[in-house]
């Protein structure tokens, strides 16, 4: 998938005949069940694929916690932070030719409906915001104080499919968003529970997990601070995450700034010295405070 380009107007267009600036979120994400389009079940295999349009594409997923308070995310990407996200990329070019692929991630553990979501990989702008606003925002998650932020983790591992890494032997992007601590390891019961039918091992280590996504993906987790769990236990959580992924654990203190902080993330993950990024962004304190866990 991917066969398009990303086009402002055509945001525009969309976003003015919906009303989206102004609609609540309740409106902007209207589902109240899982869309079978996004059921993880349903998929054999999502693909990121070099085209005309795209000749050298590299997939991107952002990963979003959909669990109790945190639809504001979901919320700013769809509102403002997919224009200057796509935008910014084409613009400063940290990678060629992206493709977006959203998720949607809730607690396994505590027996979600719901607790992976999955779109196309896509750069159209109508796809991508028409596939963005079928998320459920199911609410839910429970008191075990992380949710399941490695599914998105065991579904690009074993359910995608991506040229940059077929062909090119270049790794994409995951990146998950979320205010909770690190997740505990997939039992087998929690992944038939999300995937379907299907031959599931004993419960990997979040290193094994990790490893085997490594493969083809450079993984990042943003900690929203902004959500009620990291709010009140910021270091607690990022001293956790930082345990699992070291530098690659991005501080968001506001969210507003989301689309900046995941381009300059691309941009360091790329080679690009993290002090020439923040020295030339309009931005430099938030910035020099989302990468702090690699500066320090």
């Amino acid at each position: 998938m991917g066969t398009e380009r990303y086009s402002r107007a055509v945001y525009n267009t969309y976003a003015d005949s919906h009303a989206l600036h102004s609609a609540t979120r309740e409106q902007v994400f209207a589902s109240r069940h899982l869309n079978q389009a996004l059921d993880p079940k349903k998929v054999t295999v999502r693909e990121s694929c070099d085209s005309e349009a795209n000749p050298r594409s590299t997939p991107i997923i952002l990963g979003l916690d959909v669990t109790g308070s945190m639809g504001f995310i979901a919320e700013t990407i769809a509102k403002d932070g997919l224009p200057k996200l796509m935008e910014g990329i084409y613009e400063q070019m940290p990678v060629t030719d992206p493709h977006l692929m959203f998720m949607g991630i809730g607690d396994a553990a505590a027996h979600d409906e719901a607790p992976l979501q999955v779109s196309q990989f896509e750069a159209g702008a109508l796809p991508l915001i028409e596939q963005l606003r079928e998320l459920w925002l199911e609410g839910g998650g429970g008191g075990n104080h992380c949710e399941s932020y490695n599914l998105p983790w065991h579904f690009a591992a074993h359910k995608t499919a991506i040229d940059c890494y077929t062909k090119r032997g270049e790794k994409g992007y995951l990146i998950t968003i979320g205010d909770e601590m690190p997740p505990e390891p997939l039992s087998a019961t929690a992944l038939k529970h999300v995937l379907g039918s299907g031959q599931y091992g004993s419960a990997k280590s979040l290193k094994e997990e990790l490893d085997e996504v490594s493969k083809m993906y450079k993984v990042f987790h943003i900690i929203a601070e902004q959500g009620n769990y990291a709010s009140m236990r910021k270091e607690q959580v990022r001293d956790a995450w930082v345990k699992v992924l070291g530098p690659n654990v991005i501080n968001l203190r506001d969210h507003r700034y989301l689309p900046q902080i995941v381009i300059a993330m691309l941009k360091i993950a790329n080679g690009a010295d993290i002090s020439a990024v923040i020295h030339e962004s309009e931005h430099k304190d938030e910035l020099r405070y989302a990468f702090s866990n690699a500066v320090e």
